[in-house]
């Protein structure tokens, strides 16, 4: 697990295109953001603050979050369209030694923004960058009722580990399974083919 920043081969900020072809900017999370992020997350619908991890409405969760990126823990890509923020990807490493080689990819992408191909752009950025830090796989955990997101995962190339049922307590109180997704990027050579085959 990287004790400070980890150094990063891919280089930020980065335009992509999404598939309306609109100019969409990648660029690393920073200190700076705590207010986008914040008014982002705010700005969502109930059922996507549902299944967040953490509760990003918070300040001071949003301030433990822009820690563990200040502590090399977590690496976070933002997407923003003309300035304004339409979702995010983050990868989070496990700090057990015993599962170091493993990150946790998290995502949220705008209502706004969805079936642009965001999503798919951005678990790719996290496959390099997952790469360059030296995991050797990637996690992701979901409700099984979130199906874009599955669907969004398993063109990527990720695979059911695990259904934990009752596993997840969401903002309303009730339990829903937790699904848990894998992919081993060991044999990952070019992140560009990745991106383009599967998007």
């Amino acid at each position: 697990m990287p004790e400070s920043k980890p150094s990063l081969q891919r280089i930020y900020p980065r335009v992509i295109k999404a598939k309306d072809g609109r100019p969409i900017t990648l660029r690393l999370m920073e200190a700076s953001d705590s207010d986008e992020i914040l008014a982002f997350a705010r700005s969502l619908p109930p059922d996507d603050l549902l299944f967040l991890r953490r509760d990003i409405t918070l300040p001071e969760v949003v301030d433990q979050w822009l820690r563990d990126i200040d502590e090399g823990r977590t690496v976070t890509v933002l997407s923003e369209d003309d300035g304004k923020l339409a979702g995010y990807g983050a990868l989070h490493f496990n700090e057990v030694l015993w599962t170091g080689h493993v990150g946790e990819i998290r995502m949220l992408v705008s209502p706004d923004y969805r079936r642009l191909g965001l999503g798919s752009r951005l678990a790719s950025e996290l496959f390099a960058v997952a790469k360059d830090i030296g995991l050797k796989k990637i996690t992701v955990q979901m409700t099984p009722d979130q199906q874009g997101a599955r669907v969004t995962f398993e063109r990527l190339g990720f695979r059911p580990e695990a259904i934990l049922a009752d596993f997840v307590l969401d903002r309303e109180g009730r339990t829903r399974d937790l699904l848990i997704m894998s992919y081993d990027i060991t044999g990952l050579t070019d992140i560009e083919d990745i991106i383009k085959d599967r998007l």
